[in-house]
């Protein structure tokens, strides 16, 4: 049985029309072409619908006996196909607010989401305003404007930063990326620490964004971004990953007693690769992984040794980065092999942090902190719209969580 053709509304009939004479790119999506002229026809018979309902609503009132239309106003905006030039219908006694176009606005709804998209993505003040006139057929934006877009976000910056936490995080990464910043006049270099949670579920969240003098702060530094966490709800960490950073292990003893700090096995790795030369390093990397990877502690230790034994002559400095991180390095020998690759391989920041390098390596020098925080923001919520998985091995990890931690994590 031959099935039907579907018989066509009235809107199809009508783009029929409109398309007979010339559906080419540039008739249809042109500076001139098709989609502008909708575009502007539909906002201003939206613009002449919502001066109806204004003046329909008032028509018992006072008002309405003097109040009428009042011809049209001229206002160019911005939109996603370039600028619009709009007649804007008026009233006589001026009480007409428009919501679509409001008064003194000067861009459509989701070109702003243009601009902070952009800009997350790590392109400038000029190169966003470029490529909008690029795309948009002539849509000429100012740096300027484009500033004040991206400067609105700070409210919704300081809002996250705030923001409640779940009052269990099996695990919290935390590190730090470099940044240079304008401080009273003079470039300063500043760490970015960021620290990031690992919720029940297994999904990533980043937690919070604090900065401070490179590579310089104390406990009191990390006493203040733990009591921050847990003013915001966090009231337990099972596991802490980090590079050795000073003053955090007396700081999250003061605020979560119970937390076990865990060296952070990628970094220790990378700060040993410092002192190899490029024909070596594949040889040094396989005879230190037995360390990491042994079974128990007393393996790891002989491991350790054997490592000692056969490099220490030529890179001596090696093995003893081991020996003077050891306490901060063998707690993951107390946990099974599912929860140890959750640990020791750090994916979750790590790329984490790549993503955020190629976005701030765009900027030599931020203006100041609110800028780093803004950029930094944006940028997250982009790289966060790919977390739709939980963690790699996190089931595997998750049952022994509830079993080693019984009283404070359960599934």
């Amino acid at each position: 049985m031959t099935s039907q053709p579907k018989a066509k509304n009235r809107v199809d009939e009508l783009l029929d029309e409109l398309l007979a004479d010339d559906h080419s790119p540039e008739a249809v999506l042109g500076q001139h072409g098709l989609l502008k002229q909708l575009s502007k026809r539909l906002v201003e018979r939206a613009l002449a619908g919502e001066l109806s309902h204004h003046l329909a609503t008032a028509a018992d009132s006072e008002e309405s006996v003097s109040n009428s239309r009042n011809g049209h106003s001229k206002k160019t905006i911005q939109s996603e196909q370039g600028p619009l030039e709009l007649a804007v219908p008026r009233d006589r006694n001026g009480s007409f607010e428009p919501v679509l176009v409001a008064k003194h606005q000067r861009r459509i709804a989701g070109l702003d989401e243009k601009i902070l998209s952009l800009y997350a993505r790590g392109m400038s003040t000029r190169d966003i305003s470029a490529q909008l006139e690029e795309l948009y057929g002539g849509a000429k934006i100012s740096a300027a404007r484009i500033s004040e877009v991206i400067e609105s976000v700070s409210e919704e910056v300081k809002a996250w930063q705030s923001h409640p936490l779940d009052e269990v995080y099996p695990i919290v990464y935390l590190d730090a990326l470099y940044v240079n910043i304008k401080v009273s006049g003079r470039v300063s270099k500043r760490a970015v620490y960021v620290v990031l949670g690992i919720n029940p579920e297994g999904h990533k969240q980043l937690l919070g964004l604090w900065i401070g003098e490179a590579e310089t702060e104390g406990a009191k530094f990390w006493l203040k971004v733990l009591t921050d966490l847990k003013n915001r709800g966090l009231k337990d960490i099972l596991i802490a990953c980090c590079d050795g950073l000073k003053g955090f292990p007396q700081a999250i003893e003061a605020v979560y007693p119970q937390t076990q700090v865990q060296l952070c096995i990628v970094h220790l790795m990378r700060n040993c690769m410092k002192y190899v030369p490029w024909k070596d390093r594949k040889a040094v990397a396989a005879d230190l992984k037995p360390i990491y990877q042994a079974a128990t502690l007393a393996e790891a230790e002989a491991a350790l040794d054997a490592f000692a034994d056969q490099w220490d002559k030529t890179y001596p400095a090696i093995s003893q980065i081991w020996v003077r991180h050891w306490e901060n390095v063998i707690p993951i020998f107390d946990y099974p092999m599912e929860i140890r690759r959750v640990i020791y391989t750090t994916n979750a920041i790590e790329s984490l942090n790549r993503s955020l390098r190629k976005v701030i390596k765009t900027k030599a020098v931020f203006p100041g902190e609110d800028a780093v925080f803004r950029l930094m923001y944006l940028a997250m919520n982009n790289i966060a719209k790919k977390w739709k998985q939980p963690i790699q091995n996190w089931k595997a990890a998750l049952s022994h969580f509830a079993i080693l931690f019984p009283e404070r994590f359960s599934l």
